[in-house]
């Protein structure tokens, strides 16, 4: 996934620091079956040592080979390989495919490293596959896509480095439970806030990131990026519209509410009378979820999570 890319430039960071040389392998285009998407990276130290993925493993010794000589030159190189048809079903492929890959020493990226690292929103690198020569920028949403482009002869890849998609649930309720269910199944990080202790306990959500403190208070204290979503489930204004006043002034993509129409027409009038804007307010998804006739806490929880990932991948519902 294009979202996995802050480990790689954590240890990127670390690496570079302490003085090793450093290349980056990024898919940069592929083409039938390929073990990893466009986008996705592995770092190779002058050491040996690696961290991250551009296949299922059957070319990661080309690429690394190929680093080798980038620390060295500073001249990037673009490897074109074709998977076969053995080498597919290795790596867990029903065909085989093509996919390139550009084999780049940091420099370039480097002055750049910290405003990646501390982003909100997601950001947007263009690079010269030829030069190496690299431009840093922040985009929009997070519905961006990598692509590599020919200009004027000239192969271009920009690479989105999306916030990863992570989910801050207010009111350990039913819905939760479900919701939280549906979350580990698509490997999506949650945080569950209700300082009603009967409500939030290990009993009833095991092994899942519990936070008693009051919501607003627990939303201040975490990083809200263009990749959060919050949905406030507990059907009482003294929490959820804590958490809403933090929200809806915050970068997060997806904001959503629990409720009835009539139950947000008096949640829009209490919150604009705090003093929340009419632009800020329009940003609540409000009742909650996709409109798919939903009834049991289950069908509600599946409800609010497609329209949630809808927004993320899309950055706009249909």
């Amino acid at each position: 996934m294009s979202s996995d890319w802050k480990p790689i430039f954590n240890t990127l960071k670390l690496w570079h620091e302490a003085g090793r040389g450093v290349a980056l392998a990024t898919v940069v285009d592929t083409w039938g079956s390929s073990p990893r998407p466009t986008g996705s990276m592995m770092i190779i130290d002058d050491q040996g040592a690696i961290e991250g993925s551009v296949s299922g493993g059957c070319i990661e010794g080309a690429v690394i080979q190929a680093a080798g000589e980038v620390m060295i030159s500073s001249v990037p190189q673009v490897l074109d390989f074709s998977v076969s048809n053995d080498q597919a079903w290795e790596v867990g492929l029903s065909c085989g495919g093509r996919v390139r890959v550009l084999v780049e020493s940091i420099g370039s990226k480097r002055p750049f490293i910290d405003k990646i690292l501390s982003a909100t929103g997601p950001v947007i690198l263009t690079t010269d596959c030829v030069t190496g020569q690299t431009t840093f920028a922040l985009g929009d949403n997070n519905a961006g896509k990598s692509r590599l482009s020919e200009q004027g002869g000239e192969f271009i890849f920009s690479q989105v480095l999306e916030q990863p998609l992570k989910v801050m649930i207010i009111g350990a309720v039913h819905i939760t439970q479900a919701m939280v269910k549906i979350a580990a199944s698509l490997d999506i990080d949650v945080t569950v806030i209700d300082p009603r202790t009967t409500f939030a306990s290990e009993a009833r959500f095991p092994g899942v990131n519990l936070c008693t403190d009051w919501p607003d208070e627990a939303l201040q204290a975490r990083e809200i990026t263009s990749g959060t979503a919050i949905v406030t489930l507990t059907h009482d204004p003294k929490l959820d519209d804590a958490a809403l006043m933090v929200a809806l002034r915050s970068p997060a993509f997806y904001i959503a509410s629990l409720g009835s129409r009539k139950t947000h027409i008096a949640r829009v009038a209490r919150l604009t009378e705090a003093g929340l804007t009419d632009q800020q307010v329009e940003r609540i998804h409000a009742p909650a979820g996709l409109d798919i006739g939903a009834k049991t806490p289950a069908e509600i929880a599946l409800s609010v999570m497609a329209e949630m990932i809808a927004l993320y991948r899309n950055g706009e519902l249909g």
